[in-house]
């Protein structure tokens, strides 16, 4: 069986703001890096061999920490960029909320139903994250990797890995520098979706 560490980084300057990333490459704070040096120890008592992170600079930043610590190999996978939210990419969580208060709602209860202006859907990302991870758990069956991704693409992969529910895509900034383990049996591998 193989395990996955899904690691959220550290937290970026929009984070903190409370701002919508999406596809927005920002580096890691200075409180995001110690974030993810917090949560090192941890992760390196899973002993991954790989360290697979999201093409953005926050994750990036995040893998190569990990990588450092754990003498894990580093794999970036550009495939798994974050979910583009289009016009609302800079703007404060609050003034979406504000501003077009049944989209958020929507978004928050059904986030499969809409599409931010300019940006893409979750079916999308859904798909992206999808076909990422069958081939990421083709080369893996056993043994431990780390999986660095923002959210709300880590929820995502967490979503297409358990298939379940994806709720509080919004609450990235409550998630920053944490991580799971998740136990992939082979048959998951077979069956992303």
């Amino acid at each position: 069986m193989l395990t996955l560490l899904l690691v959220r980084p550290g937290a970026t300057e929009f984070d903190q703001q409370g701002r919508i990333q999406g596809t927005l490459d920002l580096p890691l704070c200075d409180n995001g890096r110690r974030q993810t040096e917090e949560a090192l120890p941890g992760i390196a008592a899973h002993k991954p061999t790989v360290v697979y992170t999201a093409p953005c600079q926050a994750a990036r930043e995040a893998g190569e920490m990990i990588a450092e610590a754990t003498g894990a190999k580093q794999k970036t996978i550009d495939k798994l960029c974050n979910l583009n939210h289009g016009l609302w990419q800079g703007m404060l969580v609050e003034e979406v909320r504000t501003k077009q208060p049944k989209v958020y709602r929507q978004w928050q209860d059904q986030p499969h139903t809409v599409c931010p202006p300019g940006g893409e859907t979750l079916l999308q990302v859904k798909a992206r994250v999808a076909d990422s991870l069958r081939k990421v758990l083709k080369k893996h069956k056993e043994g431990t990797i780390a999986l660095v991704a923002p959210e709300p693409l880590a929820s995502v992969i967490r979503h297409v890995l358990h298939q379940d529910e994806v709720t509080g895509l919004w609450k990235g900034s409550e998630r920053c520098g944490v991580w799971e383990t998740i136990e992939v049996p082979d048959e998951v591998g077979a069956t992303v979706a």
